[in-house]
């Protein structure tokens, strides 16, 4: 088993945010997290991490502790945020040599930075970069360890449809290659063209699990965003 959650929690103060949720990646899976702003995606993945204090009964990645043995299991795990933040004077080049270092292994950047269409960026500071091209950086530096398991917080956000269907491309090479995903999407479209199961978390709550098909099925919806909806009653709200 390639991660295996359970009963983890996340308060803030009096306020929990996740609550008591379970959960597993098997080998070969591309897993999607979906729920609205504040439903709990980010704060789960942190706690997964081990950089968001939680209560949990086990959280195990690739079969160690990411607390107890967090260089072991981070030499094989790579992190994508939602936000990166860099240096103001940091150019690409360094960013991506700044991350080799804490790494025994790594890709060759150069190879990676030509695979996301950044070969021409190499020597451009970063904050010169657009939000799409940060966004790209920040997936690109996520794989460079070559890791076997890789968080995605919000993959594509900044990404125009051209860029979003290369980059899932990508991402689609890399699992043929091996490669265990977990994401976090607002976007129906991505988590259709990438998972294979995906979870609804609602108020800190896993709502809805299963694949694609089994979700729809269970909405009672014809396509997945209806399903979604429906689940999470988001036009309710509006």
């Amino acid at each position: 088993m390639v991660l295996k959650v359970k009963e983890l929690s996340v308060s803030y103060g009096e306020k929990t945010v996740v609550d008591k949720i379970s959960f597993s990646l098997q080998k070969g899976e591309v897993l999607g997290i979906l729920g609205e702003n504040g439903a709990g995606k980010t704060s789960l993945i942190e706690a997964v991490l081990g950089i968001r204090p939680a209560v949990y009964k086990e959280v195990a990645i690739l079969g160690q502790s990411p607390i107890h043995n967090r260089k072991q299991v981070f030499e094989k795990v790579g992190v994508q945020f939602q936000e990166s933040h860099f240096p103001d004077k940091m150019t690409v080049s360094e960013a991506c040599q700044q991350w080799s270092v804490l790494y025994k292994a790594t890709a060759p950047y150069q190879f990676l930075l030509t695979k996301f269409g950044l070969q021409d960026k190499e020597k451009s500071l970063v904050k010169s970069l657009s939000g799409g091209e940060k966004q790209r950086l920040a997936v690109l530096l996520a794989l460079l360890p070559n890791p076997e398991l890789v968080f995605l917080d919000e993959l594509t956000t900044g990404l125009d449809t051209k860029a979003r269907k290369k980059l899932w491309q990508t991402l689609r090479n890399y699992k043929r290659e091996g490669l265990f995903i977990i994401l976090t999407s607002h976007y129906m479209d991505e988590v259709e063209a990438l998972c294979d199961r995906i979870m609804i978390l609602k108020g800190g709550h896993i709502i809805c699990e299963g694949t694609i098909a089994e979700v729809i099925n269970y909405s009672g919806q014809a396509s997945l965003e209806a399903a979604y909806l429906t689940l999470t009653d988001e036009e309710g709200e509006g």
